[in-house]
């Protein structure tokens, strides 16, 4: 897949965090099918070019969303190449200035740490120039790669929420982790 040189939000050694475009669809619904397997039963990013441009399209207008491409600086799949997303949702203003994170990895760049390098590059943007205060990642108890997602970027467990999230056809239990400006800034 052909990449042009990207412009980044932030950059870190190896990727690069942007935000998504329309014009980033079939590179995203291409390895989001690629990695069915990696991501089943706990995520289902959009895998056709008509889910696609409604899920970008929401994270592009909706201004309680931010929707972040972490692509790999260089590497085998080509500069810019998509290694995988992390989105903010429900982001709330005000005196409460926080939103919930989402993540994939796609199955090329899983087990390489581009998504712990990504993470992090979301992170400083978030409290950085987005100006919020408060992160929070929810993940359901056995996906085990996520919750050490979560941890090795500094994230801490807060609790457990019963039938928290609707996620493939049922109410799934999620445990709640999250970070604050001031634990990023004592980390």
């Amino acid at each position: 897949m052909p990449h042009t040189a990207p412009r980044y939000l932030a950059e870190g050694p190896r990727v690069g965090i942007r935000p998504f475009s329309h014009e980033d669809g079939a590179e995203f619904t291409a390895r989001a099918r690629e990695s069915k397997q990696l991501h089943q039963p706990w995520l289902f990013p959009p895998d056709s070019p008509s889910a696609y441009t409604a899920y970008a399209g929401r994270l592009i207008a909706d201004p309680a969303k931010a929707g972040f491409l972490v692509c790999e600086k260089e590497g085998e799949h080509g500069a810019g190449a998509i290694a995988g997303f992390i989105n903010i949702n429900n982001i709330v203003e005000g005196g409460f200035r926080c939103g919930a994170l989402g993540y994939g990895a796609f199955a090329h760049a899983a087990g390489r740490g581009l998504m712990r390098e990504g993470l992090d590059l979301v992170v400083d943007h978030a409290f950085g120039p987005m100006r919020l205060h408060r992160l929070e990642i929810n993940v359901q108890p056995l996906n085990a790669a996520s919750i050490a997602l979560a941890r090795s970027c500094g994230f801490r467990l807060e609790g457990f929420s019963p039938k928290m999230i609707h996620v493939d056809g049922a109410w799934r239990d999620h445990e709640r982790w999250a970070i604050t400006a001031e634990m990023r800034a004592c980390g």
